[in-house]
């Protein structure tokens, strides 16, 4: 059996140097890191973009079956997400963490692997943050810090009408990735002794345990230099948020049912639960792809890359949001998505 450190037996300030000591920065723009009172950065004449999240076991998260290496690392990546959908580079974050005492020092090791791990992958530098003790649970809170060329931010309300409305990726693999581990939970917690079966399905559960924030996507658009009209990432299903960039944007939208990107695995899996794949990429959540809106004249920029879908336009807002069936069939967009306030 391997050892257990108490995290008292550190303190919080010996735990914070634990957890942090091999610290390595990736930007200019971050003068001072750990170790102060506070950290100190400089974009350098550039629009700085911060973003937050908080995450509170039980209700974002079960560690029954996430592994807290991924947990570190969807952390970090679900925040990133949030700074690319201003078509923004991610630079720093911060991590605060509250700790109940059924964890030890290296249950937060390995919390922290996963955490600098997403660190390297998008080039961030972890800058910061706080511990304290909770009573029950764990909860986590990042904020990410990212910076933008003046005036290229991008936002919801700025949609216009003929814009292409486009997404990144596959939508619907989380939440059926969610739907399996729920599954396998309940199956664990009566019959303890019996195994995961998840052969398989290693596709739609790794959406749901390590999602990727789309940074190609944002470098795709500097490189061909496309600045969306509007954009969101979609952390809450593809109607919850194509219905806020058409509120935010006073417009309305058509979005075709047979355009929406899903991966085979995904339909293979939600047909295991007798479920529309279609139903799971309009209200399943966590996919954290792009939403975006371009003009028209971009089309001909958008083709060469395989990861972006053009699932429909903008019109005007009299119109409404309506999605067009396979069959043909025209209905009313519904929000469905995903509400953490339940």
């Amino acid at each position: 059996m391997s050892n257990r450190t108490e995290i008292s037996s550190l303190g919080e300030f010996g735990l914070i140097e634990h957890l942090t000591k091999n610290i390595e920065l990736h930007n200019a723009s971050s003068i001072l890191g750990v170790g102060d009172d506070a950290a100190v950065i400089d974009h350098f004449g550039k629009q700085t973009v911060l973003s937050s999240d908080l995450l509170v076991e039980g209700v974002h998260f079960d560690l029954t079956y996430t592994p807290l290496r991924h947990l570190g690392y969807k952390s970090i990546t679900v925040n990133l997400s949030d700074v690319y959908a201003m078509n923004a580079q991610p630079t720093q974050v911060l991590l605060n963490l509250g700790i109940s005492n059924r964890f030890s020092v290296e249950a937060l090791d390995e919390f922290y692997e996963g955490v600098y791990a997403a660190c390297n992958r998008y080039g961030v530098d972890l800058v910061g943050g706080d511990t304290t003790s909770s009573q029950k649970g764990f909860i986590i809170s990042v904020t990410a810090i990212g910076e933008v060329t003046p005036d290229k931010y991008v936002k919801r309300s700025t949609a216009q009408k003929g814009d292409l409305l486009c997404v990144s990726g596959d939508l619907g693999g989380a939440y059926v990735g969610l739907l399996f581990l729920e599954r396998e939970k309940k199956i664990f917690m009566e019959s303890p002794g019996v195994q995961p079966d998840l052969e398989g399905e290693s596709y739609v559960i790794g959406r749901m345990l390590k999602p990727e924030a789309r940074k190609d996507i944002v470098d795709f658009f500097a490189s061909s230099e496309i600045v969306p009209t509007s954009m969101m990432d979609i952390s809450d299903g593809l109607s919850s948020e194509i219905l806020h960039i058409c509120k935010q944007s006073n417009l309305g939208c058509v979005l075709y049912e047979e355009k929406i990107p899903v991966h085979e695995e995904m339909k293979r899996a939600a047909f295991k639960f007798e479920i529309d794949p279609t139903a799971c990429a309009l209200s399943g959540g966590e996919d954290y792809e792009l939403l975006f809106t371009i003009p028209q004249t971009e089309y001909d920029k958008l083709v060469l890359n395989e990861q972006i879908s053009v699932v429909g336009y903008m019109t005007e807002p009299e119109q409404g949001a309506h999605i067009i069936t396979k069959g043909g069939g025209r209905h009313a967009i519904t929000a469905q998505g995903w509400n953490h306030l339940k």
